[in-house]
């Protein structure tokens, strides 16, 4: 008898009736008298004497993790191994275990039978309905070591952890951009892409990415959520907000590495450095005049078309172009910022500014 047998002897010996009334005194049945469970042969209930008594005698070798029966160590040490002997047969995919993989198959089925019962979302797995339940609960017992930031969620946490590193692990294999986080590789993959899934109901413009479409809706709509606590003006996203404040910020980090110009934001930057720049990859298909910037070539692109939204409240004259209209608003103000370096004389528009240029130069 081995110690782990001696040591349970008392728990299971069919001479010990006042703790087993039950058991069979020739051996046939055998009672574990803490919860009553039944075996039908001795070996049987010595495998599962462990796991009855919560001893892990069996060790992983790599990774010291125990566990009550040798099954379930030779199935841990797969993690410790590249088998995958259980392959997705709709993408290939493989696994090590047999459950894996069938959780897994969830993703290839429109099956979602855990439901939460706070707003309905429903999901293919029930430690994913786990998860979201911590969305409804205000508990958050992951928090940033850096900025404090507390999460519901460890996978949260650790996505979130990335914000603060410099490690990009995923680059873009087109045009080597890399990314913290694989998902955004992904969204970004589709900008290489000519598919555009999303279009918008109101003007039919399509976009690659929903959350691009989400932001286009805003264009239609007047609704300016996030208002800006110095000057009032408003915003539909609150990203715009963001970048707005920096325009009441004397902070400009952001410095042309040709002319020394500083700007307050990145987007800002790379637009002016195209000035320095002869590239214009945006071309119009109708004229073929070429732009640096695809806002310039939207905006020329009216110039072909009778479309003009916008009309003068003063004379009803209609424009194409917004910029247009502001500066034709002030033909009808005195206002006159444009001032020849020669003569003085003022102007309300720049062009006529230029075409007098020309009178001192002939």
């Amino acid at each position: 008898m081995d110690l782990t047998e001696e040591r349970h002897a008392e728990i299971y010996s069919p001479n010990h009736r006042s703790q087993t009334e039950d058991i069979d005194l020739k051996c046939t049945s055998y009672k574990y008298f803490v919860c009553n469970k039944q075996f039908s042969s001795k070996s049987a209930f010595s495998r599962q004497l462990p796991v009855l008594s919560n001893e892990k005698l069996f060790k992983c070798s790599v990774c010291n993790l125990s566990f009550s029966q040798k099954s379930k160590l030779n199935t841990h040490l797969l993690v410790h191994s590249n088998d995958k002997h259980f392959k997705c047969s709709v993408c290939n995919k493989s696994f090590s275990w047999k459950s894996s993989l069938n959780k897994h198959l969830l993703v290839h089925s429109n099956e979602k039978h855990f439901k939460c019962s706070v707003c309905n979302k429903s999901f293919s797995w029930k430690s994913n309905l786990n998860k979201h339940l911590l969305v409804h609960s205000n508990e958050k017992h992951f928090k940033c070591s850096v900025c404090n930031k507390s999460f519901s969620q460890k996978s949260t946490l650790n996505t979130h952890l990335l914000l603060h590193s410099d490690e990009k692990h995923f680059k873009c294999s087109v045009c080597n951009k890399s990314f913290s986080w694989k998902s955004n590789l992904i969204k970004h993959l589709l900008v290489h892409s000519n598919e555009k899934h999303f279009k918008c109901s109101v003007c039919n413009k399509s976009f690659s990415q929903k959350y691009n479409l989400n932001a286009h809706l805003f264009a239609h709509s007047n609704e300016k959520h996030f208002k800006c606590s110095v000057c009032n003006k408003s915003f539909s996203w609150k990203s715009n907000l963001n970048k707005h404040l920096l325009v009441h910020s004397n902070e400009k980090h952001f410095k042309c590495s040709v002319c020394n110009k500083s700007f307050s934001q990145k987007t800002n930057l790379k637009t002016h450095l195209l000035v320095h720049s002869n590239e214009k990859h945006f071309k119009c298909s109708v004229c073929n005049k070429s732009f640096s910037w695809k806002s310039n070539l939207n905006k020329h692109l009216l110039v072909h078309s009778n479309e003009k939204h916008f009309k003068c409240s003063v004379c009803n004259k209609s424009f194409s172009q917004k910029t247009n209209l502001k500066t034709h608003l002030l033909v009808h103000s005195n206002e006159k910022h444009f001032k020849c370096s020669v003569c003085s004389k003022s102007f309300s528009e720049k062009s006529h500014l230029n075409t007098h240029l020309l009178r001192h130069n002939d």
